[in-house]
């Protein structure tokens, strides 16, 4: 029976970058084919995945317990982070408010304000964060985010547990 290849931190780092590659493929997918509009906290759930994926690309390319330690620490906590947004956005779409404003329409935007106001806007969404555009076996896109973002925290902090017993 073949061994199947150790899985090395490197190896690992590799993984979740290209993990988040493949859902940030999806999500620009769902917004460019589908049509759905991303809301303000879309957008900052997209760009904490970016960050995630450039610190997983860093760590998969360099070697060294030091550096992988402070690596695994800020996987960690950029995880978190997106676990709490994914969280907060699952929540407002279980109980919505009365009132729910996320952004202004992007067309209108750009013809109703100056492009250095304009251009801020854009980059806070623009579709409603509690509304449930796409789902998959019962759960909502933030509800997704939050179990990917949950794993990459187990797999952070699991990281920074084996590289902080590692004794070189």
């Amino acid at each position: 029976m073949p061994k199947l290849p150790e899985l090395t931190p490197r190896r690992m780092y590799a993984l979740v970058c290209a993990t988040c590659v493949a859902l940030l493929a999806f999500g620009l997918y769902l917004q460019h084919v589908v049509g759905l509009e991303p809301c303000p906290m879309c957008i900052v759930q997209r760009y904490t995945m970016v960050l995630i994926a450039v610190v997983a690309a860093i760590g998969a390319a360099v070697s060294g317990r030091r550096t992988h330690l402070a690596l695994a620490g800020l996987l960690a906590l950029l995880a978190v982070f997106g676990a709490f947004v994914a969280a907060r956005q699952s929540w407002l779409q279980w109980y919505p408010p009365e009132i729910a404003t996320c952004g202004r329409d992007f067309y209108g935007m750009i013809e109703n304000f100056p492009l250095q106001r304009a251009i801020p806007m854009i980059f806070k969404g623009s579709g409603d964060c509690t509304a449930i555009d796409w789902t998959f076996l019962g759960g909502s896109i933030a509800n997704w985010s939050f179990l990917w973002f949950l794993a990459f925290a187990v797999l952070a902090f699991w990281l920074l547990l084996r590289q902080s017993l590692r004794k070189t």
